[in-house]
């Protein structure tokens, strides 16, 4: 005999889903949304806090749950508070255990598409065709005018203390501004709650002024780069010979704002080439300034720290 889904949901209280950053899943983003235009919490469907809730809706996609979270989660189901009165959004189906159990305790199903009320309907006629409205979070227009600066580099690498700097010495010159931040990940490590964290503090320092550029290519980080006034990369003792994103930007001409320490590479000077952030008082804006550096950079870059050097130190 088949499971009875609850009668009568109420009014939904929170959105429970299974990954939380909408930075690198789609399911998560679309649940943070939709929390927000509900004006409910948007939590882990396995938080502490999702006791208290009578009436959420289960926003889920069960492809991405691990084997030991698939298993939780049926077990869940027995004994949540909510488990009497849940709604269930479904954004794709694999007819897997877990799903059919959803599905037959749910008081309410939403598919997300056509195919999935086709699909379903058979096993609960009572699915409510839905959809996904744009989950564009940050629906922001660049500000062209003023100042820019671009920074770029691995996520865990991110110094927000010295954006603080940054921000008074834009502040400073009076100028309009805009911050666009890029971000790789090195191998073997993820896009966690730390990077987000770090992102958030960025958005407090620099407020309105800054855009979160994602992932991107070397081509539109080359774009990025002879685009933009300056290039800000700061390190955990000071930038290095072997920094390529720092040599990168200033072999493609750019303003350099970084961090020195005395291991820094000696043909770094504050003020020719690069800027060094500890030392810098107010920031260039002449253009004749501006480009004087950008020239010295790419001699610096394409020269002492170039390709051609290197190879020759290591023919001998």
């Amino acid at each position: 005999m088949s499971e009875q889904p609850a009668v009568g949901t109420g009014r939904a209280d929170g959105v429970l889903g299974y990954h939380l950053n909408p930075l690198t899943c789609g399911v998560a983003k679309f649940n943070l949304l939709l929390a927000r235009h509900l004006e409910v919490p948007m939590l882990s469907v396995f938080d502490d806090r999702a006791a208290l809730m009578a009436h959420p809706v289960l926003s889920l996609k069960q492809s991405e749950f691990s084997d030991t979270d698939s298993a939780a989660l049926v077990s869940l189901l027995g004994t949540a508070s909510w488990r009497g009165g849940f709604s269930l959004f479904l954004h794709a189906w694999t007819d897997t255990d877990v799903e059919r159990s959803l599905l037959s305790r749910a008081a309410t199903v939403y598919c997300g598409n056509a195919e999935l009320v086709a699909e379903l309907r058979v096993q609960r006629p009572d699915v409510q065709d839905s959809w996904c409205p744009s989950t564009l979070l940050e629906p922001q227009r660049f500000r062209l005018e003023g100042l820019s600066v671009f920074a770029f580099g691995m996520a865990h690498k991110v110094r927000s203390e010295l954006h603080r700097t940054v921000h008074a010495l834009l502040e400073q010159t009076g100028r309009p501004y805009s911050v666009y931040l890029s971000t790789a990940l090195h191998e073997g490590t993820a896009f966690d709650e730390r990077f987000t964290v770090v992102f958030d503090e960025l958005r407090e320092i620099y407020g309105e002024h800054i855009y979160f550029l994602g992932y991107m290519s070397d081509t539109a980080v080359y774009n990025y780069l002879i685009d933009t006034t300056f290039f800000a990369a700061f390190f955990d003792k000071g930038v290095r010979a072997n920094n390529t994103t720092v040599n990168a930007a200033m072999d493609c001409g750019s303003v350099v704002l970084t961090n020195f320490d005395e291991h820094s590479p000696g043909v770094f000077d504050h003020m020719h080439n690069v800027i060094d952030i500890h030392r810098c008082e107010a920031l260039p804006t002449e253009p004749d300034t501006l480009q004087s550096i950008a020239d010295s950079a790419r001699a610096t870059a394409s020269g002492a720290l170039g390709w051609d050097a290197l190879v020759s130190r290591i023919r001998g």
